[in-house]
């Protein structure tokens, strides 16, 4: 019962089983009845037809001899039995006696003749059915009236009873029943061949993703989920496949981060080594020294912006990066990150223009965070474009949001980078560093609740941090 195929199998069956038996009790039920009142109706209709003969001859005041011949004849016409019932009344009640008898019965022990009473009472015709000695009975019953000679009112003296015997009924529903049992064994049989069936391909199909889920657990990620169908599980395989993707490339993204971090942090180890060889030379010059230990400070900045972008990325993925917003003005964080920059680029050999509004750009934010990613985006500006390149910082505000931009006018991001530009660990083919930068502005800008885009062609790239006004 553990096997999701045997489960299944079982659900289908019983589904089926229960199906069946509901449709075969409904069914036969419901034929039953019908078969009954059809019967009921047919023979309420020969009452009708066949009783004016007899109801004359009582009118007329015809013998008993003739009445019972005539009784006889329409039973012999309609191959139904014929009863001729007096009615006598007696206070607060009607009660019948037999006058004639198609077969002739002297006395009837074997049945009542109740839709007769109900005739006598009703003045309509009654059908119904009832237990006899020979099975199952159905009964229509006819008043017949005359008129009172002294009250000149027309009063019910007799009711004459057609009946037949419903056997013909029951054995009808015995066949439908035995065909439906019969239906039902072969329907139940079929779906649980077919229940087996499809469970059995659905168990497999099941296995081969299992399969190739255990080999991605274990580290091929070059195994391949089978995407053939276009049924739930083959969306599901088609998923699975998706997330395999994704983590080939993060694992190739962590492989390269590696990579890019053991070169970036083996380069400044070894230079500081070097120099700290070199600076216990005794015989060092006051200039070298000092000009050493400058570039023994630049590697050691390297170093803490390597770790600090690392501790970053990390603190922001977890989720406990606290934000404080306060009241800021987006023009005034533009044009003091932007006045930090001046002495890289000062050694870039460009300069930055400053695009902001007269009136003042004011947000909800964190202004600590929205000036760093304005730094992440201006240092990347300057890293990524040719020595001269001149930079655009920009700040503007529309209906419900407000836009902070750094664009430059270098040689611009391949098409093909741009979809993965805000993933941590990318880095373009020329690009210095661990591409952690991005990564960071776009979980800032999101853990604001705003956004950043990026827009680039050849001669034009621009950043865009959006924030909710």
């Amino acid at each position: 019962m553990r096997s999701l195929r045997t489960r299944l199998a079982l659900l289908v069956f019983v589904i089926v089983a229960v199906a069946v038996g509901v449709v075969a009790l409904g069914v036969l039920q419901s034929l039953d009845g019908a078969l009954r009142d059809r019967q009921l109706r047919g023979l309420r209709e020969t009452a009708r037809q066949n009783s004016a003969a007899i109801d004359a001859a009582i009118d007329r005041g015809d013998t008993a001899g003739r009445i019972n011949r005539l009784v006889r004849d329409a039973a012999d016409q309609t191959t139904s039995r014929v009863t001729l019932l007096g009615v006598a009344r007696t206070p607060g009640d009607v009660e019948t006696f037999l006058k004639s008898d198609s077969t002739a019965e002297v006395e009837i022990r074997d049945l009542q003749f109740d839709v007769a009473v109900q005739a006598a009472r009703t003045g309509r015709p009654a059908v119904g059915t009832e237990a006899g000695d020979a099975g199952r009975i159905g009964e229509a019953a006819l008043p017949l009236r005359y008129r009172d000679p002294q009250t000149r009112r027309w009063v019910i003296g007799s009711v004459i009873v057609w009946s037949r015997p419903l056997d013909d009924i029951a054995d009808t529903v015995a066949v439908v029943r035995n065909r439906l049992l019969a239906a039902a064994v072969i329907a139940l049989v079929a779906a649980a061949l077919a229940a087996m069936a499809v469970s059995r391909a659905l168990s497999a199909r099941v296995n081969r993703l299992q399969r190739v889920a255990a080999r991605v657990a274990e580290g091929d990620l070059a195994a391949r989920f089978p995407v053939d169908t276009r049924d739930e599980i083959g969306r599901l395989a088609r998923t699975l496949e998706a997330m395999r993707l994704q983590l080939a490339e993060l694992d190739d993204a962590r492989k390269r981060f590696i990579a890019t971090a053991s070169h970036e942090l083996r380069t400044p180890l070894f230079s500081l080594g070097g120099f700290l060889e070199l600076l216990e030379e005794e015989d060092l010059d006051e200039a070298d020294r000092r000009r050493f230990v400058t570039q023994l400070r630049e590697q050691v900045l390297r170093m803490q912006k390597l770790a600090t972008d690392l501790l970053d990325l990390s603190r922001l993925e977890a989720g406990s990066l606290e934000l404080r917003s306060e009241e800021t003005d987006l023009g005034d964080i533009a044009r003091r990150v932007a006045g930090e920059f001046a002495p890289a680029l000062a050694a870039h050999g460009s300069h930055v223009e400053l695009r902001l509004p007269r009136d003042a750009v004011r947000v909800d934010c964190d202004p600590e965070r929205v000036a760093q990613v304005m730094r992440i985006l201006i240092d990347n500006a300057i890293t990524h474009t040719p020595a001269g390149t001149d930079l655009v910082v920009s700040a503007s505000r529309r209906a419900d949001h407000a836009r902070l931009g750094v664009g430059d006018f270098g040689p611009g991001i391949h098409r093909t980078m741009l979809p993965r530009i805000f993933e941590p660990f990318v880095t373009t083919d020329d690009a210095q560093g661990s591409g952690l930068g991005l990564a960071i502005a776009r979980e800032l800008a999101e853990r604001m609740n705003g956004s950043l885009a990026v827009q680039s062609q050849a001669g034009r790239t621009t950043f865009t941090l959006e924030l909710p006004a």
